[in-house]
């Protein structure tokens, strides 16, 4: 099956997972790096309650999402996709983040076909509903789910928080170049 609508995650996969450290660290006196972010849930990474992260989060995520940082050969890789694939994006944010998202996009220039943001992080129904042929993630769970459940090949990004084993159709690379390897490996040979 030729490879037609790329899906993609935005948060720690087209931005840089580094992009939420500078806050964190100002916000909860923190001097924390990447290496120690060695799960997805912040609020536990930070000992506080999950209902005071949120509030952070709901207080700062529009400043965060404005000035994320853009992941390394992510801007060469997609520019170098967007005329042979269409670059479906798929987020966790929720929807009152559109216009910031769009901004922060067009500001980067980075390319894109469609935005959803869907405001959960269980993204298997908008990946049917757009017949994505090859997702890319940085949480892990996610990761496993959408192999399974869409059976499509799935880019894990590689990080200290997204650690554990991973199904057959989950391919964990390091950075934007392998994504791009394996994409052309893929396109030529329909498995990596």
């Amino acid at each position: 099956m030729p490879i037609q609508r790329l899906g993609l995650d935005i948060d720690g996969t087209v931005t840089s997972p580094q992009t939420f450290l500078p806050y964190l660290n100002s916000s909860f006196n923190r001097k924390l790096s990447l290496p120690d972010i060695t799960q997805y849930n912040l609020a536990n990474l930070l000992n506080i309650s999950q209902t005071e992260f949120f509030e952070w989060l709901k207080k700062n995520e529009e400043s965060i999402y404005a000035n994320a940082l853009l992941a390394e050969d992510a801007h060469p890789t997609l520019e170098d996709w967007k005329s042979d694939y269409e670059l479906f994006y798929i987020s966790a944010r929720g929807n009152h983040l559109l216009d910031t998202t769009k901004n922060w996009f067009t500001l980067n220039k980075v390319p894109y076909h469609h935005i959803e943001l869907i405001g959960k992080h269980d993204k298997i129904d908008a990946i049917i509903e757009h017949n994505v042929d090859v997702f890319f993630e940085d949480k892990h769970d996610n990761a496993c789910a959408i192999a399974e459940e869409c059976n499509i090949p799935v880019i894990l990004f590689d990080t200290p928080y997204n650690q554990g084993p991973v199904p057959a159709r989950v391919e964990r690379l390091n950075n934007w170049s392998e994504a791009k390897s394996w994409i052309h490996f893929y396109t030529k040979n329909g498995r990596a």
